[in-house]
């Protein structure tokens, strides 16, 4: 084998990777996988020819403590938007003045609802990638846009430019985000409420590894800059990306009049609920690439283009049932059980009503004729009560006095929203406190998920958490569905899960009031399990950012005869929780030494995403709210944190507000 021939190989598969991700294969996917391998054998022998662009080098980077700014060479500017045929005409007035031509032609394409981004290529090689931020500057994620399998790290094609850099879009396709999210539910975490937030949250994160596991796509639509400078109308633009292997929407037109540009605007509204992936309406530019330059830029817009936004879509269902599950710490969440609806590609059955107080202010009832919606979230939200359709027998819903699942009486407290149920010995909570055990978040046990948990408690194989790492092969093969390959695959994963940092250990123990964060700054505090186990409330008191009501969570905890004991078998059985190293901060950041708490449910980033981010910027993050707080974030639905928030004068952030100091 001679380099040539290597370098031959690498774009051989590039070639085939590109015509794979556009639809038309050319190969099996084992022909594929054959060239991949014989690719991975050869640079083992010849390690010196490895270079960035291999199609084996999609993640090689280490992870990243924070995102360098850059400087975008053109800035990258949102567009205009229109609602109506009348506003689009108005646009097409307003072009035929600018222009001063008679026959104007027009570029039309899918308005992707994703995350626009800048690629620059250099000598035919990627080198960056680039967050649209603020219009002027962006956030350097070269390492995770590399991950995208789609997007070629090597051009390939005639007349390859010195420099070419081009905008698009990442996104995530429906049928990746629906696996995110069953794996997040699976793992107990906090759900993506859509596509767009899922591979903007994604694209944050400081892991290449984890970004690669996301999925993610992308859309190249347009050309920042050319150093040949070839193309004069945007209608080509397509063509050309395609050429040099980049991946395009097909779904596109060259239109010449309103007329045309809405026949096509109503094409796309028609296909919208069959594509793949998220859309919210089409962007129609002037196709003359010198005419846009030549009328430039508002403060904020380019004029020579618009965004024809298509509405939230909805459905009018009804609520059959109100039910309540159990959470692992107790708490009863209120799931309106609705008549099911086909809504934007879906069918959609369920949605959470998150808690007691959030029914009451909607006023929401059993029988009630809802109008849900979408626009682009997957999961639902009931938006209007159509109180004229209520019948006249239904009454208001009420959380059960007694718990649906063990009968227990529920407790309610004045310091939180939630209804509890108290019994620790309710199935229900055994269960969802085994599934956080093994969640990714937690433990991370590959293959154990809710459904085999569920199998493993009704055998009686599983009670604690411990007696998952005593699972035979005997037992495994009882259960439905598990073969020898799964049995495993089980097994390495139950090995693999001893090798655990220590706030993931601590986060896996269930602790009451313990999140992610507080698992960590009892980690870095304490260094040791067994240091942690003879903290005091007075020891734990001295941790900035751990409250009453954690301290004390964390003593009771620890005295319990049966938790010291299922500590004590869990270490026996061979995990080793690692203590962590501090990250580096960025310590000049106004986030520095701040107290933050998340409450309500965030739209834009994961809860641990969001905590990663002030982590990073010196901050740190607590469970319960104090004098000593300094932010608290609010999501959607937000509780009695938010409440005490208020009532201590501490300041409220929005996600928005969040993101812009974030910057």
């Amino acid at each position: 084998m001679t380099h040539a021939e290597y370098i031959a190989l690498c774009k051989e598969i590039w070639e085939h990777n590109t015509r794979y991700y556009q639809g038309h294969p050319t190969i099996s996917d084992e022909a594929f996988d054959a060239l991949l391998r014989r690719l991975i054998s050869i640079e083992k022998d010849h390690p010196e020819w490895i270079t960035s662009s291999s199609p084996t080098q999609r993640v090689g980077e280490t992870p990243t403590t924070h995102f360098a700014t850059v400087t975008h060479t053109v800035p990258m500017l949102s567009l205009a938007n229109t609602y109506s045929k009348e506003e689009l005409d108005d646009f097409i007035a307003r072009m035929h003045k600018l222009v001063e031509k008679p026959d104007i032609a027009y570029s039309c394409e899918l308005k992707m609802d994703g995350i626009a981004v800048s690629i620059r290529y250099e000598k035919g090689q990627y080198v960056r990638g680039v967050t649209r931020g603020d219009g002027k500057r962006g956030d350097d994620v070269t390492a995770n846009i590399k991950t995208i399998s789609s997007l070629p790290l090597q051009l390939y094609g005639k007349d390859i430019p010195d420099v070419l850099e081009i905008r698009g879009e990442v996104y995530m396709t429906h049928q990746a985000f629906e696996t995110l999210n069953a794996q997040r539910q699976q793992a107990g975490e906090q759900l993506w409420a859509n596509p767009r937030n899922a591979a903007a949250g994604s694209l944050k994160l400081l892991d290449p590894q984890t970004v690669a596991e996301r999925q993610l796509s992308i859309a190249c639509y347009g050309v920042a800059e050319d150093s040949m400078q070839r193309l004069k109308v945007q209608s080509d633009v397509h063509h050309f990306l395609q050429e040099h292997g980049l991946p395009t929407l097909s779904l596109v037109a060259r239109c010449h009049s309103v007329e045309e540009i809405w026949t096509f605007a109503e094409k796309v509204r028609a296909a919208r609920s069959k594509l793949p992936f998220d859309i919210d309406g089409i962007v129609v530019k002037l196709d003359d690439l010198k005419e846009q330059h030549h009328l430039g830029n508002t403060a904020k817009n380019p004029r020579w283009a618009v965004a024809y936004k298509f509405a939230a879509e909805q459905a009018t269902t009804r609520i059959l049932d109100i039910t309540v599950q159990v959470g692992r710490t107790g708490i009863l969440t209120p799931v309106a059980e609705l008549e099911p609806v086909s809504l934007a590609g879906s069918t959609i059955a369920r949605a959470t009503l998150h808690n007691e107080e959030e029914v009451q202010r909607k006023d929401i009832r059993i029988g009630d004729t809802v109008t849900i919606e979408k626009g682009g979230d997957v999961i639902p939200k009931v938006v209007n009560v159509h109180t004229a359709l209520r019948p006249h027998s239904s009454h208001a819903w009420h959380m059960p006095t007694h718990c649906p699942n063990c009968g227990a009486a529920v407790v309610r407290s004045a310091a939180e929203v939630a209804v509890r149920c108290p019994n620790e010995g309710c199935s229900e909570q055994r269960l969802r406190r085994l599934i956080h055990f093994a969640s990714k978040a937690s433990m991370d046990i590959d293959g154990l998920g809710e459904k085999v948990m569920e199998q493993l408690m009704q055998q009686g194989f599983v009670t604690n958490p411990s007696d998952i790492y005593h699972l035979t092969a005997i037992e495994l093969a009882q259960l439905e569905a598990f073969k020898e390959k799964s049995i495993q695959n089980l097994l390495a994963g139950i090995e693999r899960s001893k090798q655990i940092s220590l706030p993931r250990f601590i986060l896996a123990l269930g602790i009451k009031h313990v999140g992610s964060g507080t698992a960590e700054l009892l980690a870095m505090h304490a260094g040791t399990i067994d240091a942690l186990s003879h903290l005091s409330e007075e020891n734990l008191l001295a941790i900035e950012g751990i409250g009453p009501a954690i301290a004390k969570a964390v003593v009771e905890f620890f005295k319990d005869a049966h938790s010291k004991e299922e500590v004590h078998r869990l270490l026996a059985a061979g995990i080793s929780p690692e203590a962590i190293a501090q990250k580096p901060v960025q310590s000049t950041h106004s986030f520095n030494g701040k107290i933050f708490v998340l409450t309500g449910t965030l739209s834009q980033f994961s809860r641990s995403e969001a905590t990663n981010l002030i982590k990073e910027r010196g901050g740190k993050v607590t469970e319960s709210v104090s004098k000593k707080t300094d932010f608290v974030l609010a999501g959607e639905a937000a509780g009695s944190k938010l409440d005490k928030a208020r009532a201590l004068g501490v300041p409220v952030l929005t996600e928005e507000q969040f993101s812009q100091l974030l910057r």
